[in-house]
């Protein structure tokens, strides 16, 4: 076997020549754009989105705010520089948009009159902003931000340091069960309060109390004098985090509580006559996943109503359409979408293929606004990322944002492939992506990419990182293994207590081997990647096979018993994806565990994790690395200065992941070729 990364060639195996400009490379990336927001005006006439694109300088991603008439003969720039604008939204009457940006450096709320293009800065504030909403009369805007506060657990008495001398820095105190979350890192003592602020500018006034979190999304009444918002107020909130209920809050900060039932009540929108509150609503089971049911109530908290009952998928982000009617939003086999539903149960599509928001893996994300019969989503294809899409009585495309970066490519093709799984013979539905110069009478090498969640979801989107694998010469292939969301809640928990084991390995085994069975995939080219929930499944399955010439697991778990303990997730995974606590059931934590399987590992590993990582610790692939040394598995470890969970957040680390990805199956691609 080599011991190196050196080139090689074969006909019908991974490609030496990487600088074929018509396929996809991973400088690429830089140039590709998306649609992450759309917003109809309230007169049905106009869109503002906001586009996304990479800045190779900065390594950054820019936001900039776009508009884009309904009837497609408008397409202009609004808000574009190489600052960062986003969040828009319409003022009631439509003459003015209310946006974020940090122009003037730390994020704050803006607002430019349409007419003439000029702009006022509202805000002067210390933390980041979320969830800006107009009140209808259009005289404040509401928003969420988080508050410090003083919390000392000990007095502790220190002399005082001399003036100029250098001591060390002071110690920390961690005392909340929350203490810490990716991205972040250690949490310092703050709480997430709504706020009120006058649209001609001024103070911003906050309006709730207490040491709560008062986040999500805000709704106003009719007649602007309350608030409607989720939150837990209570004093274990720490410890409930699928419980939240709904309040209002009026404008002298007096709170007022709606609902009272177990479970999360959330997202509540208050109907244009202020009759009805749509929410959200989810159980307490303590399952790793219940379905979101779409409830409407009197805007008094009585009388509730599930209005998707009959809808087996969560459902999120409503719309009322008038007062008879509600806008949501849904994900189905690989694809979102959006329904309406009237106040009776009465359930219509209105838009379908929502996704292309995320560049790096094919997830199934998408959003969507509507203003009465003006439905404007985002959409993509399978070769394309996101664009603005809108529905009146037919569909039109108004954006072609990726043309230029792509047009001129050849891109790998997307077919799916339906199997049944060996295990259990439950039916899994996957994709595959063929290289962009596919020669049907060649068998070729296969990557299998294993989302994370598990609770989540690939589809038929736009993925940079597997167009990318593709380009190299590889089929690469992914699958919705069961647990995997918008097959209903029987699928999804087909893994509680399950993950990962046997059942998904053998989702994922069985549509490799359908794929072989079909003369597409050379049996002994075989190689494994995941990343998170992914990462945990790639290194499960190497302890169980040895078919695979390489693996690359990404930020993985690999013993649960430590994970749990150490990460910013544990307070959830415990009561809600385990029997027990782990000391009052070890076996079935290590049962779970990639670490238990380490002593049956042959397959060459590298490992990638975020050095700041607070989801999955980098302590969790170091563990593996370790026990993978002391087996004399080939292996290395790849760390990602600074990065947190997120570790292709930056285009610069998508490439690196990638292309670390692809080196070191080339790697055994070429010591596979030495072989024969």
């Amino acid at each position: 076997m080599c011991a190196g990364l050196s080139s090689f060639s074969y006909a019908d195996d991974v490609k030496e020549d990487t600088d074929n400009d018509m396929f996809f490379q991973s400088e690429d990336i830089f140039d590709l754009e998306y649609v992450s927001d759309v917003r109809v005006s309230p007169n049905g006439k106009q869109i503002a989105y906001v586009r996304r694109s990479n800045d190779i300088m900065t390594d950054s991603t820019r936001s900039n705010i776009w508009l884009a008439s309904v009837d497609g003969k408008s397409h202009r720039p609004l808000l574009s520089s190489k600052k960062s604008y986003y969040s828009p939204r319409w003022s009631p009457d439509g003459k003015r948009l209310a946006y974020l940006s940090n122009e003037e450096g730390k994020p704050q709320l803006y607002v430019r009159w349409m007419d003439t293009g000029q702009t006022a800065l509202i805000t002067n504030v210390t933390s980041s902003l979320g969830n800006i909403t107009w009140s209808p009369n259009g005289k404040h805007i509401a928003f969420t931000m988080s508050v410090d506060v003083e919390e000392k657990p000990l007095k502790v008495n220190l002399p005082k340091k001399p003036k100029g001398a250098k001591w060390a820095p002071k110690f920390e105190y961690i005392t909340k069960a929350r203490y810490q979350a990716d991205g972040k890192g250690i949490l310092e003592p703050a709480y997430t309060h709504i706020f009120i602020v006058s649209t001609d500018g001024g103070t911003a006034r906050q309006l709730t109390s207490g040491n709560y979190h008062h986040r999500g999304g805000l709704s106003f009444s009719p007649d602007s004098q309350k608030i409607f918002f989720a939150a837990n107020r209570s004093d274990n909130w720490e410890y409930e985090p699928v419980e939240s209920d709904i309040f209002t809050v009026n404008m002298q900060g007096v709170i007022e509580q709606l609902t009272d039932f177990k479970g999360t009540e959330s997202a509540p929108v208050v109907s244009p006559n202020g009759k009805y509150v749509a929410y959200s609503r989810r159980s307490d089971d303590k399952v790793m996943y219940k379905n979101r049911y779409l409830y409407i109530m009197n805007a008094d908290g009585t009388e509730h109503k599930n209005l998707t009952a009959d809808i087996d998928n969560s459902v999120s982000n409503f719309q009322w359409k008038g007062n008879k009617s509600i806008y949501f939003q849904q994900s189905v086999r690989g694809l979102a979408q959006v329904d309406v539903v009237t106040l009776s149960g009465k359930v219509k599509s209105v838009a379908k293929g929502l996704g292309g928001t995320t560049l790096g893996r094919p997830y199934v994300f998408g959003m969507y606004h509507a203003a009465d019969n003006v439905v404007a989503y985002t959409k993509g294809r399978t070769d394309r990322p996101a664009d603005v899409f809108v529905t009146t009585r037919s569909e039109q495309q108004l954006t072609f944002l990726n043309e230029d970066a792509l047009g001129h490519k050849q891109l790998g093709e997307v077919k799916e492939i339906m199997y049944r799984s060996s295990i259990d013979d439950e039916e899994i539905q996957g994709w595959y992506i063929l290289p962009p110069d596919y020669d049907e009478t060649k068998k070729y090498p296969l990557i299998l990419e294993i989302h994370g969640g598990p609770n989540l979801a690939y589809g038929p989107v736009f993925t940079a990182e597997l167009q990318r694998m593709a380009a190299e010469g590889y089929i690469v292939f992914y699958d919705n293994h069961r647990g995997s969301t918008g097959y209903g809640e029987r699928f999804a928990l087909l893994l509680q207590g399950k993950y990962s084991s046997k059942y998904d390995f053998a989702d994922h085994m069985s549509g490799v081997d359908a794929l072989i069975d079909r003369g597409l995939v050379d049996p002994e080219k075989l190689f494994i990647t995941g990343g998170s929930a992914g990462g945990i499944a790639s290194a499960y399955a190497i302890g169980l096979t040895n078919r695979f010439k390489a693996a690359v697991v990404a930020k993985p778990v690999i013993n649960w018993l430590s994970k749990v303990l150490t990460a910013d997730s544990g307070l959830y995974q415990i009561p809600f994806q385990f029997p027990a606590k782990p000391w009052e059931n070890i076996a079935h934590y290590w049962q779970r565990s990639p670490l238990s399987l380490v002593g049956n590992v042959t397959t060459p590993t590298m490992l990638i994790t975020g050095t700041e990582d607070k989801r999955t610790p980098s302590s969790e692939a170091e563990q593996f690395y370790q026990a993978l040394k002391l087996q004399k598995v080939d292996t290395v470890l790849v760390k990602v200065p600074g990065s947190p969970h997120g570790i292709a957040s930056k285009p610069s680390r998508m490439i690196g992941k990638v292309e670390n990805i692809l080196a070191w199956f080339k790697k055994y691609s070429a010591e596979h070729n030495d072989e024969h």
